[in-house]
């Protein structure tokens, strides 16, 4: 049974939460990130990406850098800026993008379902990238980031949330790229306990975003642990800040590739090595796969529609079977020499959000072929995660993204 609780949240007063709300920090580049904050100087990437307080060139993992993190908080609190709840309580966040709606609950989950794996990840994590959330986390005194979490369908859940936005919402707006983003307060004791009663009988949840957010907080957990053998459990280092989805209502966008180069090989060549796997069939135009199995490719001003052959495919799990994995395992590792896609600089990744002609530029500008696939479905991502097996790299892009800064876990 999973552990959600109720949190004293940290929030921005109503008048000011358009102007912090900001995309996840890792979304941005430290230039893109100045850029914004030299636009909105209340922009939460104030605090998410701290360097943007300093000269351009300062070191991004320095110590003063999370330092001013936190600086800026407590500035701010003292400010009006963000205040803090009076008591434990639960909110909703409904984010609409396209006309489609999704609506999670704002909560805090338990180290220990992660550790014990009620909370289940897909994806492996970066030390650095690890490293760097630590360093903001404790600088901060707070969870600033929420970790993106995914449930089976609960009938129960779904009426006490639609009940609960018959409310005026607290928070109201669309930022500039037409998402529009609400926030309601579940703070009566009756709710309270109804939420935490119906998460009791659900005994998986997924990560479906944030996993480095998510290993750093649990991480910041064990130190304090380790500092504190006579914890109870109940500190507020031992959760952290979520928000959770019901899966019907979640969409993963395609996550595309562009490879800089063809491995020494030229176009005929790494056809032909190509066909010895796949059907290859020349189109018209823009390929973006509709069913599994199948990839658009993009090659010398060229669409091709690509089919793994029958006879070639040895599907071993819930891994094997993804058409990342596929791509990756019968043409990127053996023909382009693409062993590892995490670290190799010669691949690149483009998520679906920003659409197949962004795969033709690519081409066009630095990269030699492109390959676009259909989205890995959420049922795969909780077969991976219920195997206990770990997807490849950028395999999944959620759209639309959390907002930073609407919501703060205090630890």
């Amino acid at each position: 049974m999973a552990i959600i609780r109720p949190f004293r949240g940290i929030r921005p007063q109503i008048e000011y939460a358009q102007q912090i709300a900001a995309l996840p920090y890792d979304v941005y580049s430290s230039e893109e990130a100045r850029e914004m904050v030299s636009k909105e100087p209340l922009s939460f990437l104030k605090v998410d990406r701290a360097e943007t307080n300093f000269p351009p060139g300062q070191d991004i993992y320095a110590p003063c850098v999370y330092e001013k993190a936190g600086s800026i908080l407590q500035d701010w609190m003292k400010e009006g800026y963000l205040l803090q709840e009076e008591k434990k309580i639960y909110y909703l966040y409904e984010l609409t993008m396209k006309n489609r709606v999704q609506t999670g609950i704002v909560a805090v989950a338990s180290v220990d379902d992660y550790n014990n794996q009620i909370i289940k990840k897909h994806e492996n994590t970066r030390s650095d990238k690890e490293l760097d959330r630590i360093r903001h986390i404790d600088g901060c005194g707070m969870q600033t980031g929420p970790i993106f979490l995914a449930y089976r369908d609960n009938q129960l859940l779904n009426s006490l949330v639609e009940k609960a936005k018959q409310r005026e919402a607290l928070y109201d707006f669309t930022k500039e790229d037409g998402v529009r983003h609400r926030v309601f307060v579940m703070d009566s004791e009756e709710e309270i306990k109804s939420i935490g009663d119906a998460f009791q009988s659900i005994d998986q949840i997924y990560i479906a975003d944030g996993h480095h957010r998510c290993a750093s907080a649990v991480k910041v957990c064990m130190d304090r642990r380790a500092a504190n053998p006579a914890y109870t459990g109940e500190e507020e280092y031992n959760y952290f800040l979520s928000v959770l989805f019901p899966q019907s209502q979640l969409e993963i966008l395609d996550y595309n590739r562009v490879v800089k180069d063809l491995n020494g090989l030229t176009e005929e060549q790494f056809l032909d090595k190509l066909s010895q796997s796949f059907q290859i069939e020349k189109q018209e135009d823009r390929i973006s796969p509709g069913k599994k199995g199948q990839w658009g490719m993009y090659l010398g001003e060229s669409w091709y529609l690509l089919t793994l052959k029958e006879e070639t495919a040895v599907l071993q799990d819930a891994v094997h079977t993804l058409d990342v994995s596929i791509l990756q395992d019968y043409c990127l590792a053996p023909i382009l020499g693409i062993e590892n896609p995490k670290t190799d600089k010669r691949i690149d990744f483009i998520g679906g959000i920003r659409g197949i002609e962004e795969l033709e530029r690519r081409v066009h500008k630095d990269c030699k072929v492109a390959f676009s696939l259909k989205a890995t479905s959420m049922e795969e991502l909780f077969a991976v995660a219920d195997q206990g097996l770990l997807m490849p790299p950028k395999s999944t892009w959620f759209e639309p993204k959390l907002r930073s800064g609407l919501f703060l876990h205090k630890i």
